[in-house]
């Protein structure tokens, strides 16, 4: 007797949303990219705040079209309050019935650095100019420690791969600004160009301040939008968190003991 393999669970990829209508575009253009990658998976999006469907609804959706095993997937680079609180919250209200795990954020991963380098590079900057130029990773931002101790992380790796000096910074909640970064590389031996690689997924608000402080910068970076590097962060993401068991509909019932909402893990019981 065959026995068919479990059917794989659909990714419901869930975005912050914004008033800027490239935003959505952007988002949507890169689910189509990931739908491409991966034929055959069903791919939804959900938005937290000012865009449609929103989360509980894209989740009604897929339960009324019988689909019962759903993979979470924050569309965030870090794992600051939306992923620690809100993407949480939202699943817990989702559909009875409904298997949900909850994937981990996208950064940092290496395929992330290739999509930025992929943004200067289609920008106009000259590869071979790597080792004289210097780059602010500028990022949207967060009043998580943790968070901006990522983005600083990801700089010092950056710098690794060939670039004469890479500096984080920041278009809201900390410091310095994309403005103040620039400068800084202007002073900086060797750096003979400034680059300014925007560190955020979509247009909106806070990319067109990062744009605005890379006035002085010989080069600005386009967002990572729907670059195909950025479809296959997904792709890991929703395949590791398969292999993880923390399941929103049925959260347990012990205070202080209930999914954390990164790869499915759990947090110890209190």
């Amino acid at each position: 007797m065959t026995t068919r393999p479990p059917a794989s669970p659909a990714l419901l990829v869930i975005a912050h949303g914004s008033r800027d209508p490239r935003h959505a575009a952007t988002v949507r253009a890169l689910v189509r990219r990931v739908r491409t990658l991966r034929p055959g998976l069903r791919v939804e999006v959900g938005f937290l705040d000012f865009n449609a469907p929103a989360v509980p609804d894209a989740l009604e959706s897929l339960a009324a079209d019988g689909v019962r095993d759903v993979v979470a997937l924050p569309l965030l680079l870090t794992r600051a309050f939306h992923a620690k609180a809100d993407v949480p919250a939202v699943l817990r209200e989702a559909p009875a019935g409904m298997r949900i795990r909850q994937a981990g954020v996208l950064g940092p991963s290496p395929l992330l650095l290739t999509a930025l380098e992929q943004r200067l590079y289609e920008a106009g900057l000259d590869p071979a100019d790597k080792a004289t130029t210097g780059v602010v990773l500028a990022s949207a931002g967060s009043t998580d420690p943790e968070a901006i101790a990522v983005i600083a992380d990801i700089a010092r790796e950056w710098r690794r791969t060939g670039w004469c000096a890479v500096r984080p910074a920041f278009a809201s909640a900390a410091l310095p600004p994309t403005g103040r970064a620039v400068h800084l590389l202007r002073r900086t031996p060797g750096v003979r160009q400034v680059a300014v690689a925007p560190y955020v997924l979509a247009p909106g608000f806070l990319p067109d301040r990062i744009a605005q402080g890379a006035a002085e910068a010989d080069f600005l970076g386009g967002v990572l939008g729907d670059s195909s590097f950025v479809a296959r962060v997904l792709l890991e993401r929703f395949d590791s968190c398969r292999r993880f068991a923390a399941d929103f509909a049925h959260p347990p019932a012990r205070a202080g003991h209930f999914p954390a909402g990164v790869g499915g893990a759990l947090p110890a019981a209190g």
